[in-house]
């Protein structure tokens, strides 16, 4: 699965995070000896929004991931997801992260790592290829029954970003019903940088988006979510508009 940072899919979005981007969060498969646990999750979503924007046009995305993890904390991974076809992206995008997560004090977990974004089929623009990095960090508490994390994603300077960099902010909180098998989640970001403008559509590369969601354990590996997402960016048709997401994720 993802990390807590992505919360892109349904990371995940926030996925961890208190994902996402969006896919159902992965059941870790017991390790052996040597600390390292497999884990792999799937997903069909009705709409791949990453912070708000759409990156399937409003069209169905198949997603999927698998994550290798070692009780010291640190983590690899790689996710991928469907897209809407471009000549800059293509048709599907491929993430590659790595990372550590653990508790640093009581009851405060900290995340950080390094996510490649990958798109294999697209061709680059005129700024260079479509391919990125971003370094990221996020730290999760509890408040009550209710868990929060805030984080930053920062994309440096270069040329896939058209020679600028980029600042993600984000706060989310989570919490279950008791008595239920149905969670509640709900997220803020805040964009700064040219990953406000990916193709070009929008007039100002600063935005705002946010998040209210469900998520309902239909078995221990079987998760279905549903997610009001909108931005105050300036309207383009299936890219920025408000919408509500349904997903049906797996994990294994």
């Amino acid at each position: 699965m993802r990390t807590s940072y992505k919360m892109k899919s349904s990371l995940i979005g926030l996925s961890a995070a208190i994902m996402a981007c969006s896919a159902a969060p992965a059941l870790a498969e017991d390790g052996d000896d040597s600390g390292i646990s497999v884990s792999a999750n799937v997903a069909l979503t009705s709409d791949y929004r990453f912070r708000g924007l759409s990156f399937s046009d409003g069209d169905i995305a198949v997603q999927g991931g698998i994550d290798v993890s070692h009780d010291s904390g640190f983590y690899i991974g790689t996710w991928a997801s469907s897209i809407e076809d471009s000549a800059t992206f293509g048709h599907t995008e491929l993430d590659l992260y790595g990372g550590w997560s653990g508790e640093v004090i009581s009851g405060l977990s900290l995340d950080v790592g390094l996510l490649y974004y990958v798109y294999p089929n697209g061709e680059g623009g005129a700024a260079g290829p479509s391919d990125y990095f971003e370094p990221y960090a996020s730290v999760t508490g509890a408040v009550g029954p209710v868990e929060v994390t805030s984080g930053i994603a920062w994309a440096p300077s270069q040329s896939s970003l058209g020679n600028d960099d980029n600042v993600y902010i984000y706060t989310g909180v989570s919490g279950g019903i008791p008595n239920t098998p149905i969670s509640l989640n709900a997220n803020i970001g805040i964009n700064d940088g040219s990953l406000g403008n990916p193709t070009g559509q929008l007039f100002d590369n600063n935005y705002i988006d946010w998040k209210i969601g469900a998520d309902w354990a239909i078995t221990e590996n079987l998760t279905a979510s549903v997610a009001y997402t909108d931005t105050d960016a300036p309207s383009v048709n299936n890219f920025t508009d408000s919408a509500v997401v349904f997903t049906l994720g797996a994990s294994f």
